[in-house]
């Protein structure tokens, strides 16, 4: 594994963390979420896969995305660890845990941890998210009592 596609894959997804922590206290980015991604990208859950493309309805769900994330009382998202795996000298796949803080309506704090797997494609020495898998977020979040 080459240790440069390793250190900028970190410092992508740690800018990725910031940026959405960022966007919980009101400062959104839509250009620099959108430049996260490929023109256009795979998404994955347990109930099917998205075709998306990175255009202006993509930057629509952005915002869209982190207004939902703020209105269920999410305080910070937080990356535990990052797990590169190289596939070739342009495409790597990343483990990332995360550890997202939520505030309850009640004011008890919950804490959810949750893996995302991210394909990437270094393009002109950048890295860009070309597809994605995730757990059944909405049903953690039900099962957590931070939406119905």
């Amino acid at each position: 594994m080459d240790n440069n596609i390793e250190k900028k894959l970190e410092d992508f997804f740690r800018k990725y963390e910031a940026r959405f922590n960022e966007s919980l206290v009101g400062t959104i980015d839509v250009e620099e979420a959108a430049n996260s991604f490929t023109d256009c990208f795979i998404g994955a859950n347990p109930f099917g896969v998205l075709c998306g493309k990175n255009d202006d309805q993509f930057r629509a769900v952005i915002t869209q995305g982190y207004e939902f994330y703020k209105s269920i009382g999410t305080k910070s998202m937080i990356i535990d660890s990052v797990k590169v795996s190289s596939l070739d000298e342009y495409h790597s796949m990343a483990k990332v845990h995360w550890r997202s803080f939520y505030s309850k309506k009640d004011g008890r704090e919950e804490l959810i941890e949750f893996d995302v797997i991210y394909f990437v494609q270094m393009r002109d020495e950048k890295p860009k998210i070309f597809a994605y898998i995730t757990g059944d977020e909405q049903g953690i979040l039900r099962e957590k009592g931070l939406i119905s």
